[in-house]
C-alpha cells in the first residue's frame, strides 16, 4: 500500500470528521436544553418560556441540517476509502451504524418536525413529549457512533475468522457494553451539553449588553449557568473516568499523552510541563505534579503506569509471537483441516493483528528480521508530542470552563445580569468548548495510531487502492462544499439571532416580555 494514499485518506477523513463535530456537541447541548426550557413553559404556563424555547429550536434547527448533511458524507467513506476495512471488520463495526440508523436517526428526524411544526396543533405536555424524544434521538445516536469508535480503541467481543479471513463478532454484548465506548459516550455527550451552554450563554450576553429580548436573555443565561455548571464538572468527572480505563485497555495512549518513556515508581506524578522529543526519545524540562497520575489512572498508591520503553519491549514480544499466528493461518489457508496448525492458531491468535505490522517494513512477515521487528514495536508510539500537548490544552480549557460557569451561576443567583466584563467575556470564550472537543477527537485518534482497530488491524493496511490525484481531488472538492455550508451556516445563525424571537401577536415593540428593548445600566 502507498503509504501517500493512506495519509491522504487519513487527512481526508480527518477533515470531514473535524467539520461534521463542530454540529454535534451543539446538537447534543440545545437538544435537552431546549427540554429544559420547555418544561418550565408547561409547568408554568408563561408564555415568555415558549417564546424562549421557540427562539432556541430555530438555532437547533439550523445546527441539525448541516450536521446531518456533513454526517452522510462520513459513511460513505468508509465503503471509498477504507474498503479494506470495512471488508475486515464489517460484521462488527457496521452493526452499531446500522442500529444507529434505525433506531436512533430515525427517531430523531421523525420527531424533530413534529418539534417545529407542532406547536399549534399538539397540547404543551404532547410537544414536550416530542421536545424530549429529539434529545433522546441525538443521544442515541452518538450512544451507537461511540460503540462503533469505542470497538476501534479497544475490540472487545470479536475474533479473527481464519475461515472467512475476517473479524467477527463473538459477543454482541461485550462490544456494546465495551468499557472504552461507554467512558466515551458520557464524556462526549457531557462535552456536548457544555458547548451547548456556552453557546446559549454567549448569545445571551451579546442580548443584554445590546439591550435587546432581555427578559428571554436572563432567563436563557440562568438555565444555561445551572446546566452548564454541572455538565463541565461531569466532563471532568468522566474524563477522570475515561483516563482510567486507559490505564487497563490503552495503555500506550496514556503514555503518549503523559510523555512518559519510562516505568515509574508507584504512584507516579503527572507532568504539567515539558518538551517530549520523538527523535530522542524523552522528554526534557518536565514538571510534575507527584503521585496524580497513578491516582487518577490506577486509584490507588501502589499501582503502576507502564512507560512506552516497557510497552514497545511487550510489543516486540508480540510481534513475534504473531508472525507464529501469521504462518498459521497461511497453512491454514491451505489447508483448513490442519489440526497442529489449528492449535499453533489458537495459542497465538490474540497478536496476529501486531505481525501485520510488519508488513510496512516486509512483504512477509516471516521473513522479517530482528531490525525490522524493532521498527515495528517502535510504530506503535503515537505521536507523543502532539498527544502531550493537546491533552493539556483540553484539560485546562475544561478546568476554565468549571470556573467561568461558577461565575455564570454566581451572577445568575443574585440577578446580576449587568456586570459587562463577564458578559463581553461570556461572548468571547463561545469558541472554547468546541477547540477543547476538537483536541479530544484528535487525541483520541492519533492515540489509537498506528491501528485503525487497536491491535488487530494496522491503519496502512485498511485503506482502499485509490490514486493520490484521486484523493486531493475529492480533499479540494470536500474543502471547498465544506467552506460554503460553513459560510451558510454562519449567516443563517447571525441572521436568527439578529431577528431574535418571533413576537406573539399583538406584542407591542417595549414590550419586554416579548422580547423588547431595555438598555443595561453603563457601569
Amino acid at each position: 500500500m502507498d503509504i501517500a494514499v493512506v495519509e491522504l485518506s487519513r487527512l481526508q477523513f480527518a477533515l470531514t470528521a473535524l467539520y461534521h463535530f463542530l454540529f454535534v456537541p451543539l446538537t447534543l447541548g440545545l437538544s435537552f436544553l431546549l427540554v429544559i426550557m420547555e418544561s418550565i413553559y408547561v409547568m408554568t404556563g408563561r408564555e415568555i418560556w415558549k417564546i424562549t424555547t421557540r427562539f432556541w429550536a430555530k438555532l437547533f434547527g439550523i445546527n441539525f441540517v448541516l450536521g446531518v448533511a456533513t454526517g452522510l458524507t462520513m459513511e460513505f467513506e468508509f465503503g471509498m476509502n477504507w474498503s479494506y476495512y470495512s471488508h475486515y471488520v464489517g460484521d462488527i463495526f457496521g452493526a452499531p451504524l446500522a442500529i444507529e440508523g434505525l433506531m436512533a436517526f430515525f427517531l430523531e428526524a421523525t420527531f424533530v418536525g413534529l418539534m417545529f411544526f407542532g406547536w399549534d396543533k399538539l397540547s404543551p405536555r404532547a410537544h414536550l413529549l416530542t421536545t424530549f424524544l429529539v434529545a433522546l434521538g441525538s443521544n442515541l445516536s452518538a450512544l451507537w457512533i461511540l460503540v462503533a469508535n469505542g470497538w476501534m480503541q479497544n475490540p472487545a467481543g470479536a475474533a479473527f475468522n481464519p475461515a472467512t479471513m475476517r473479524m467477527e463478532v463473538t459477543s454482541f454484548y461485550e462490544v456494546l457494553f465495551n468499557p472504552v465506548a461507554q467512558a466515551k459516550f458520557v464524556h462526549t455527550v457531557s462535552a456536548g451539553y457544555v458547548t451547548g451552554s456556552v453557546f446559549v450563554l454567549g448569545v445571551s450576553a451579546w442580548f443584554l449588553l445590546k439591550g435587546k429580548w432581555v427578559a428571554l436573555a436572563k432567563r436563557s443565561m440562568t438555565v444555561a449557568a445551572a446546566f452548564g455548571l454541572l455538565s463541565s464538572l461531569s466532563v471532568v468527572v468522566l474524563g477522570d473516568e475515561s483516563g482510567y480505563t486507559l490505564t487497563d485497555n490503552q495503555r500506550m495512549k496514556l503514555a503518549a499523552l503523559e510523555a512518559m518513556w519510562h516505568t515509574e515508581p508507584a504512584p507516579a506524578g503527572i507532568s504539567i510541563f515539558g518538551i517530549p522529543s520523538l527523535s530522542g526519545r524523552d522528554t526534557r524540562y518536565e514538571v510534575k505534579i507527584p503521585y496524580v497520575l497513578g491516582l487518577i489512572a490506577t486509584r490507588s498508591l501502589t499501582g503502576q503506569v507502564t512507560g512506552i520503553y516497557e510497552l514497545v519491549a511487550k510489543a516486540e514480544t508480540r510481534i513475534q509471537s504473531g508472525i507464529i499466528a501469521y504462518d498459521a493461518v497461511q497453512t491454514l489457508k491451505r489447508a483448513p483441516a490442519d489440526l497442529p496448525a489449528r492449535a499453533q492458531f489458537e495459542l497465538h491468535k490474540h497478536d496476529l493483528g501486531h505481525a501485520l505490522l510488519l508488513k510496512r517494513f516486509v512483504a512477509d512477515p516471516r521473513a522479517a528480521n530482528a531490525g525490522q521487528i524493532e521498527q515495528a514495536a517502535w510504530s506503535t508510539v503515537p505521536n507523543v508530542p502532539v498527544m502531550f500537548w493537546v491533552f493539556r490544552v483540553m484539560a485546562g480549557l475544561g478546568f476554565f470552563l468549571i470556573g467561568f460557569f461558577l461565575l455564570a451561576f454566581y451572577f445568575s443567583t443574585i440577578r446580576r445580569f449587568d456586570v459587562r466584563w463577564f458578559l463581553w467575556t461570556a461572548v468571547l470564550i463561545i469558541p472554547l468548548p468546541w477547540i477543547a472537543i476538537e483536541f479530544g477527537w484528535i487525541l483520541s485518534e492519533i492515540g489509537r495510531q498506528p491501528w485503525v482497530v487497536a491491535g488487530e488491524l494496522p491503519t496502512f493496511l485498511g485503506a482502499s487502492s485509490l490514486t493520490v490525484a484521486q484523493l486531493w481531488t475529492t480533499i479540494i472538492g470536500f474543502t471547498l462544499l465544506y467552506g460554503v455550508l460553513a459560510v451558510i451556516e454562519v449567516r443563517l445563525m447571525l441572521s436568527a439571532i439578529g431577528h431574535g424571537p418571533e413576537q406573539p401577536k399583538g406584542a407591542e415593540d417595549g414590550d419586554v416580555t416579548a422580547g423588547g428593548y431595555a438598555p443595561l445600566p453603563a457601569e
